[in-house]
């Protein structure tokens, strides 16, 4: 078996070590002896996406966030939003899931349009503003994940249902409705840097195995040996004061 995963922007998009979700999933493939061919997506035309089992996006300032928006709704959004509406598994992290919604509105009124695959719009409230920066904790199913949050924008849901996780403690996508992150099909996005996958290893693992079922029927993963995720995640909880 092998499984492509695409690296989408990966020198525009990049902040507090967004890259390690990549590294972080085609480590846990391999040690499972599923192989694993990462495919860096730059600016310029994509012709097909057929072949992407999963897709990452990490989160990139104003400038390259700028630069981000124009290329994806101009160039890439009609193949990444076909690919993504037949299941395509991806995880798009704080400037890419604003990407991945509506549009963003920045601190000036300026206006970046989105792809639209998340049901989500961010408005940045203004200058002097406060920013939603901390550790944060939150509930995905019966799981917590863990990471770090560093956003001006608030971002609102269409839908309070679509959420990714719920808020423990922190921000979250806007400090007032306690959801964190939002989802459609197999699209995930949210705040959670860090990296977020190399300590919270249920949800690296929930990705790979959708991934899987998709391209290959496949029921379930093998266990790996978590000790030192755990004990990352736990370290984070600490961080959290939770």
């Amino acid at each position: 078996m092998k499984l492509v995963i695409g690296h989408l922007y990966p020198r525009l998009m990049n902040m507090y070590a967004d890259r390690g979700n990549v590294i972080c999933l085609a480590q846990r493939c391999r040690w499972r002896g599923i192989d694993v061919e990462v495919r860096n997506i730059h600016p310029g035309p994509l012709s097909d996406a057929a072949d992407l089992d999963m897709l990452l996006v990490g989160g990139g300032q104003d400038r390259e966030q700028l630069l981000a928006s124009q290329d994806l709704v101009e160039t890439k959004g009609h193949v990444l939003r076909d690919a993504l509406g037949d299941g395509l598994v991806a995880l798009a992290v704080c400037g890419g899931y604003q990407l991945f919604g509506e549009y963003y509105r920045d601190h000036t009124g300026v206006e970046l349009r989105g792809i639209g695959v998340l049901p989500a719009y961010t408005i940045h409230p203004g200058e002097g503003s406060q920013r939603c920066i901390g550790n944060v904790v939150t509930m995905w199913h019966e799981e917590k994940l863990v990471g770090f949050e560093n956003h001006g924008g608030r971002t609102y849901l269409n839908d309070p249902a679509a959420a990714l996780a719920t808020v423990a403690s922190g921000f979250g996508n806007n400090g007032k409705d306690r959801t964190e992150g939002a989802r459609w099909r197999n699209v995930y996005g949210t705040y959670l840097h860090g990296s977020l996958l190399p300590k919270n290893p249920a949800f690296a693992d929930h990705l790979i195995l959708q991934a899987l079922q998709r391209r290959f029927g496949v029921p379930s993963l093998p266990p790996l040996d978590d000790t030192l995720e755990a004990a990352a995640h736990d370290r984070a909880l600490k961080l959290a004061g939770a």
